[in-house]
């Protein structure tokens, strides 16, 4: 009787590792893409920030790295949450240090940090400005140029996932930062190719994690055709496809997830 036989886990490949950044919530697309993933059977890696959340109108949810790392547990991944500030340039790499020393090599990254406060063409600060850029593109670059020089699962089993956003008008210094993202992570689907990496943006359309008015929720779901907001969830299936080997022949892909918003 060979080991298998008698053990069936024996011969059970280990857990892949993803690095999810921006789970600060309960409620946010990160967290759903985090259940998502542990569910199909990876262990996760999360940062979160929570100064950010205490300048946003929702505020600091008490706990929710604590209570999030219990969800993913008990879907049977091995958990590391990590505070980071992304502003920092230093940030990437030690988030990849502590992940890669609490939980090891990273196979998936997904990027779903960002900073995002409303102001336009007239009314945005140089120090907003400078911080969107920071934060939603220096960081993200960073991140990826760290993901690859570090990189060593099997060739065809890395994977690049970020969010990003269409939205523009009243919202510019998000919308900017955002669309450099894009680039960045477009040429990783090229520059990574002697790694097999696969790298795709996903645009989750208008989902309700806490910072749409009434009128917003209304106008936003009425402009759909299914009549409806997307969920975290709605993303999260989409992430864990594009991270799974199903998934591997779609790179370099800007994918519009959004319930047909036009």
């Amino acid at each position: 009787m060979t080991t298998t036989d008698t053990d069936p886990t024996a011969a059970a490949s280990p857990r892949p590792l993803a690095l999810i950044t921006g789970v600060g919530r309960t409620v946010g697309i990160g967290a759903g893409i985090a259940r998502r993933l542990a569910a199909s059977g990876w262990n996760i890696a999360f940062t979160y920030w929570t100064p950010y959340d205490r300048r946003m109108d929702w505020g600091i949810e008490q706990g929710a790295a604590e209570a999030i790392t219990e969800e993913l547990t008990r879907l049977g991944a091995a958990t590391a949450a990590i505070e980071a500030d992304l502003c920092d340039p230093d940030a990437a790499g030690r988030v990849h240090d502590e992940t890669e020393l609490r939980l090891g090599p990273v196979t998936a990254l997904v990027m779903c940090h960002c900073e995002s406060v409303d102001s336009g063409l007239l009314d945005t600060s140089l120090e907003s400005f400078d911080r969107h850029f920071a934060v939603n593109t220096r960081a993200s670059w960073l991140l990826v140029r760290e993901f690859g020089l570090r990189f060593r699962a099997a060739p065809g089993t890395g994977r690049i996932v970020a969010l990003t956003s269409d939205h523009t008008v009243g919202n510019l210094p998000y919308g900017a930062s955002k669309g450099a993202l894009d680039r960045i992570v477009l040429a990783a689907a090229h520059e990574l190719a002697h790694l097999k990496v696969t790298a795709n943006v996903v645009n989750p359309g208008p989902v309700d994690t806490g910072w749409m008015t009434p009128d917003t929720r209304r106008d936003l779901a009425a402009a759909t055709p299914l009549g409806r907001l997307g969920t975290p969830e709605d993303t999260a299936h989409l992430v864990d496809f594009l991270c799974s080997p199903a998934g591997a022949w779609v790179n370099g892909q800007l994918l519009n997830s959004n319930g047909g918003l036009g």
